[in-house]
Parts: structure tokens; sequence; C-alpha cells
């Protein structure tokens, strides 16, 4: 509240339309909320008071307001309704709302109509605490207002203009505005702050084209503003006309720098018809032209991150300069992505300055090479049902705006981009999924936003319509997408429908958006050399795995020796290595069942993980065997008794399964018809398999060393046994048995280590063969006597004879 000269008893029986006091506080709009609120019962009222809303003139709400607004608990609204000038000074009530009652207290005031548009009010001390008179932003509207009364020139001689001055908020003004005004007829007295849409501007101190600032001769500041020590200064105004951008030199005029980073001016009458004064938003583009790069894009967010409005011919300019600037880079991967975010904060903030209050609707579009923009607004007026479709030429937009309006006091905007380069910088290979695949996109790249809006929550999904730029590739899979920082990905976006040339994505929130198109990539020679390893080697491992299954299932073992996990280690191999080579020898037929693809997906993470569960369970019970140098005791067997292993190897696979399904169910059904990558799903798989490795990784060591450790303490016995490379060979053996070379997966890069990685990883159940089955004395036995047997059966004579010398 600024109070305005000094009321002195002539000033009592002045007109309250030129004396009154400026009250410009926007705690007091009907929009605001806060605590703790104010009271007006603690002011001293005294005379007549203007309302004010960020310098735009405004008046009292004429009907009820909701309780706790106006930074008050009870709000006063002018019950009555508003006098006419012919009316004069009238009494109104001031109601507050409280408790379901719309005049739950009253106070009397005295209100006037005043030649311009305005009202003053003799404010009181209200009857109730905690209530506050309110001000209704809806009435906004842009004139020139008198920031303080308007009491004569020689009794404001001696004030600071910073702080006595006129406010000229007349979008005319701006450097995009055709002519329609002559400042030669404006009767000029005093200083004057200048605004654009209460954005606070400034003259501008370079030539302005002619036939704007709504004149035909825009006037502009030669010889720059001054800075605040220079104190009041004396500057030459400059007409553009005839291609010379000082042809017209009108009257000098006086300009001070103040505090808060603004101008005032001491305008004076043209000399010259047809011109006016101009005004700009004081953007600093020479200083921008010091910079390059993302330094260029930082420096002008920083400038423009308090400016709410500029003109249209502003906005142009600077985005021409973002996308010049991003064309010319030519950057690494990380700072294309880099790069990126700033031209898309850069644009947004930009596009969203052209939003400016409207009492029933209004759309702005323009086309720039990078760009083609389109912003609807609707105001508390508007009688629209539904706002029309935002349209580009590669994208359309369907947006239930007129209900976002609803939960923003009836006001609300809608921005929406269409960018044509900025897929050099958002390349599809930033969509990063599970699938070797070849990313293609399919479409601009978009942005909508909803700048200037309070409450951005949406009442309905979000559509859009979007054009394909290239050929849709049969057997392609399209994703809608958004930039999330330094990826793409799918969170709250799904395709609802796609033909040959249109693809329609719904959303849940906005963003920057894109469609892009998975497709198989082609199979190189060395890709098909590949699989082709890959099938022989799994195929290898099936049957090993198979004889090891059929040997622990069927072999007399002696009494102790505990098969349960390697049996079941094997069941696992066997089910997950089979479901995995007959899924991708028919991925092309699965593909096109999404359910069943997913429910593959979730069958192979299950044996997965049971895998490695029962590579632990070995580990630590081989663990356990060699630190005892023999069989396991009895108080370890009651322990991990066969039950109790079959429940941990089997239950907590299903349970991480079950748990990954609950809270990421479209997790499932990747291209290859695996884990999908997206919101980080694929940890799901890695997080466990990761654990169970280091542990591993820890017992195999631990392993080694305690077997090292009792070979030296029992040489003389392991000599006498000959076996230390068969015994080297099996502990070598283990560390394939315990999965540890699955380490090896991020390094899969390199030809070598991926073929391998794919020997090792496919030939688990081989080396469980070997080291329990082949290498087993007594195993060898039992197969030397099934062999017998067998061919007994063929050859009864020559065989049953030699038999008879080895049954025994």
């Amino acid at each position: 509240m600024i109070k305005c000269g000094e009321k002195s008893e002539d000033n009592l029986s002045a007109d309250p339309c030129y004396n009154y006091t400026v009250l410009d506080d926007p705690r007091r709009s009907t929009n605001y909320y806060s605590y703790p609120p104010i009271c007006d019962t603690s002011f001293s009222w005294v005379g007549w008071y203007r309302l004010f809303h960020h310098s735009l003139n405004v008046r009292m709400p004429e009907s009820c307001v909701t309780i706790h607004r106006c930074d008050a608990d009870i709000p006063l609204w002018l019950s009555g309704g508003h006098p006419t000038q012919v009316d004069g000074v009238v009494t109104r009530d001031a109601c507050g709302h409280w408790n379901n009652n719309c005049c739950y207290n009253r106070s009397p005031i005295r209100v006037k109509a005043c030649t311009g548009g305005y009202y003053v009010y003799e404010f009181v001390t209200p009857t109730v605490c905690n209530s506050a008179y309110c001000t209704d932003v809806m009435s906004v509207y842009s004139t020139n207002t008198t920031v303080l009364s308007a009491i004569s020139p020689t009794d404001n001689l001696f004030a600071d203009p910073c702080d006595n001055y006129t406010v000229l908020d007349d979008p005319r003004r701006s450097i995009n505005y055709f002519p329609s005004m002559c400042d030669l007829n404006v009767n000029w007295v005093g200083w004057y702050r200048l605004f654009y849409y209460s954005q606070s501007f400034q003259m501008p101190e370079t030539c302005v084209a002619t036939d704007r600032c709504g004149t035909q001769i825009p006037l502009w500041l030669s010889g720059g503003h001054p800075k605040p020590e220079d104190g009041v200064v004396l500057r030459d105004v400059c007409g553009h006309w005839n291609n010379n951008c000082c042809y017209y030199q009108s009257y000098p005029i006086r300009v001070k720098a103040c505090t808060g980073g603004y101008y005032v001016y001491e305008f004076v009458t043209t000399k010259y018809n047809c011109s006016a004064y101009c005004a700009a938003s004081g953007l600093n583009q020479t200083l921008l032209e010091n910079y390059k790069g993302t330094s260029l894009l930082q420096n002008l967010l920083d400038q423009i991150q308090n400016i709410t409005v500029l003109p249209l011919p502003d906005v142009i300019v600077l985005l021409d300069l973002v996308f010049n600037t991003s064309e010319k880079m030519t950057s690494s991967l990380g700072d294309q992505k880099e790069l990126a975010s700033y031209v898309i904060k850069a644009s947004e903030k930009l596009v969203s300055m052209l939003v400016t209050p409207t009492n029933t609707y209004e759309n702005i579009s323009f086309t720039i090479e990078s760009l083609e923009t389109q912003i609807f607004m609707v105001g508390p007026n508007a009688t629209l049902d539904k706002i029309p479709q935002l349209i580009t030429r590669h994208a359309l937009m369907d947006i239930d705006l007129l209900g976002i309006a609803k939960n923003n006091y009836k006001t609300g905007s809608v921005a929406f981009m269409s960018y044509t380069t900025m897929e050099d910088l958002l390349k599809p290979d930033f969509f990063n999924t599970s699938d070797d695949t070849v990313k293609t996109m399919m479409s601009t790249v978009i942005s909508a936003t909803l700048p200037q809006t309070t409450n951005t929550t949406l009442t309905k999904p979000v559509n859009f319509t979007l054009k394909h730029i290239r050929e849709f590739v049969s057997g392609g899979n399209l994703s809608c997408v958004y930039w999330n920082i330094s990826e793409w990905i799918v969170d709250g976006c799904s395709v609802v429908q796609t033909n040959s040339s249109h693809t329609v994505c719904s959303c849940l929130h906005l963003s920057t958006f894109a469609l892009i198109m998975q497709t198989s990539r082609i199979p190189t020679k060395d890709d098909q050399q590949m699989d082709l390893l890959n099938v022989v080697f799994v195929i290898v491992g099936l049957v090993f795995t198979s004889l090891a299954l059929l040997t622990f299932a069927f072999c007399r073992w002696k009494p102790g020796v505990n098969n349960v996990a390697r049996i079941n280690l094997c069941i696992s191999l066997l089910s997950a290595h089979l479901l995995f080579l007959l899924t991708q020898q028919f991925i092309n037929l699965i593909k096109p069942y999404k359910e069943l693809c997913a429910v593959i997906s979730g069958v192979l993470h299950f044996f997965f993980l049971s895998c490695f569960v029962w590579m632990f369970i070995e580990a630590v019970l081989l663990f356990i065997c060699v630190k005892n140098l023999s069989q396991i005791s009895s108080r370890w067997r009651a322990v991990l008794s066969s039950r109790f292993l079959i429940v941990i190897g089997y239950v907590i696979p299903f349970i991480i399964v079950r748990v990954s399904v609950g809270l990421v169910p479209e997790g499932y059904g990747s291209e290859q018809c695996w884990i999908k990558v997206e919101r980080g799903f694929i940890w799901s798989f890695l997080g466990p398999v990761c654990f169970i490795l280091a542990i591993n990784t820890i017992l195999f060591i631990s392993i080694i060393v305690s077997l090292n450790l009792t070979l030296r303490k029992l040489k003389t016995e392991v000599s006498q046994m000959k076996q230390n490379k068969i015994m080297f060979f099996k502990t070598l053996a283990q560390f394939v048995i315990f999965g540890c070379p699955w380490i090896l997966g991020p390094f899969i890069d390199s030809r070598v280590v991926k073929i391998l990685f794919l020997i090792l990883n496919s030939q688990q159940g081989t080396f469980i063969f070997l080291v329990y089955c082949v290498l087993s004395d007594e195993v060898r036995q039992q197969y030397v006597k099934w062999l017998r047997n067998l061919f007994s059966g063929l050859k009864p004579k020559t065989i049953k004879s030699g038999s008879n010398n080895t049954a025994d």
C-alpha cells in the first residue's frame, strides 16, 4: 500500500477521483490463497483508495468470494454493485463470506465511479478480524494509470520520479504494433514508466522499423539508458523515417534508472505528427552476441527468466537465434542432449510470453523455418463448447482446455509447437530398449504446454495425431514417447490407433513428444554366424544338461550325497534355455500376439531367476562341504533339507516375478519377448542376478583359498591319489557352474568376449555333467554297468562273460 502526498484539511473536500491512495497488493486478488492471512482491522484506513493488481486497474468483486481467498479467512466483496459516474458518491455494504453466509458480516463504505473507467473507495476498518478487502482480477484492463495520486505538479516538484510516476501500459506501443495513434495529441505531464501487459518495459535503444509502435514514425532512445548512479540524464529521441533511423529528432527527454531495474521517462509533446514513443522488452541481444552454443542459450534463459510477456516480433527474433545456434553446433552425443534440453526450455519459455489476458478467447499462430506454433487462450467470458483442434502441417492436438480453465478461475491457455529440425538433436536412438532393433523417427518432434496456468492437471488425456514423415514398414512397432531429460521414454503415453500415414497417441501429461518406429535389424553376416553359434551351443548344452539330469535321477548315490540343488539347477537350465531357443526361432510368429509374448517373457524371467537362485544354493552347499572336508554335517543337513531348498529355489523367483507384474504389468513383452528396459524394469532381473553373482564370486574365491590350505595339509595323501589335475579342473569348472561368467555381460560389444560369454553360459549343464558324472568314479562304474547290460541284450555271449568280471 503506497500512500501519496500529504493529506491536509484542503484535501478533505477535494474530488476523491484525483486524491486517493494506491492500494496495489497482489495478495488481495480473488485467486490468492496463503497463510497466515492478512487482517484489515489492523490497518489505519484514512481517505480514499484506488485498487490495482500488478499496476493494472481493478475493482472490488461484486459477487460472493470463496472463503480463504484474498489472503484472508473472510474475503470482503461489494454488495449492491458499483455506481455509475452520474451517481456520484454512493454508500455500499462490504460483505464478508463465512460459515456458508455470503454476508456473514458487513461494513458500509463509500464508492465513486471516476472518469477513465476506474473506481475509488473510502475503506473503513472491518467489523470482524481476519477479513480483507478483495480485488477482482477478472476486472483487469490495460489503460494509462497514475501510480500516485494526481496532486498538483508543484507538490511533486522535489519528489523522486522513481516513486512518483504514471503507468503507461498500452500494448499498441510495442514494436510489433501497426499505426493507430499519435503522441502529438497527448497532454504529457510528469514522469512515466512503460509496461506491456503488466510486464515492465523500456524504450528501445536501437532503430525501430517504420509503421510500428502504433504509429508511422516510431520514437526510440538515442544514447542508451543511464545507470542508477547517473541520476537524471537528458537523452535525444529519434524517429525512424525514409530509411534514416534518426530522420526526425524529437524534443529531448529526461530519463532516470531506478532501483529495481526499471526506468522512468519525463515524456514531452512530440515535435512531429504521426509519431509515438515505443516500448520494448529491454533484452540485451548485443550481450547475447558475445556467447556461443549452450552458453548463449543459458544466458538467454537467464535474461528472460523473470519476463512474462513479449511482443511477437521479439519472440520470433529470439526463436530464430535459438534454432540458428542449435544448427551451428556439432557436438558429441552428450552435448546434443544438453543442447536439446536448452532449445526446448528456451522455445517453451519464449512461446509462453505471447500469452496475454483475455475475457473471451483468442488464438495466435506463427511459423518460422524451424518451428510451427499454435496458441489458444480462453477467458472467463468464453462461450465455446469446445476449443478447436490445434493444427500444424505434421500434427494436431485435442485437449480439454475448457475443463482445465474451470480449475483456474475460468482462464487457461495452451501452446502447441511442432519442431521441424529437432530430430537432428533428439535422435530416435535415444529411445533405450532391451531390443537390438533399428529405431526410426516417424514424426516431427512436438511440444505441448499450459503457459501461465496455475493448475496444470489434465481433466482428460490429451490426444495427438502425428503424420508419418517416413514410410511405415510392415511389421514395425510404433511407440509414442516423450523426452525425459536425456532419453525418450513411453510412460503415460500409448498408441490409440494407426494406419499407413498417421498415428494417434494418447498421453496423460504434457511434455515433448515424438513417434518412433522399431524394426528388426537386418542381420549381417557376422550376426548370422553368431545366431548359428548360439543355436549350436544351446542345443549342445541342452543335450548334456539332459544327460546330467537323467544321471542324477537314475544313478545310485552314496548315502549323504545331496543332489537336490544340481537336479533342480538342471531342470531350471533346461527349461530356460529350451524356451529361450524356441522363442527366438519362432519370434516372427509369436510377436504379433502381444499377450503371448508377455507371458513368455514372464516365464523366462522366472526360469532364469530360478537358475541363479539354484546356482547360489549350489555354491553355498559346496562352500560348506569344503569347509568340513567331508559330506555335509548332520547339523547343516537338517537345516538344508530338500524341502527347504526347493522352497528357496522356486518361491523367491516367483515372488520377484509376481511383484514385478504387480508394479509394472506392461514391463513384459519386448520386441524379442523379453523384459522391457523402460522405467528401469530390466533391473527386476539384473538386480537379483548382480547380487547373486557377487555372492557366488566371493564364495568361489573362498572355496579356492580353503581348498588350497587343505591340500597343503594333506599334501602327501593327495599326491598319492595323483588327482591334482582333475581337482584343478573341477575347481575351475565350478566358476562356470556358479554362473560367474555372466559378469562378462557388460563387455559383449567385443566379438571375442561375446563368443566366450555364449560358450560358457550355454554350457553350464555340460560342465555339471563333466564334473559330477564323467569325472565321478562312482558314476562311471554305473555307466559301464549300464552299457554292459545294454549291449548284453544285443550280444549275450560275448558281453556277458566280460561283464561278470566287473559286476562285483
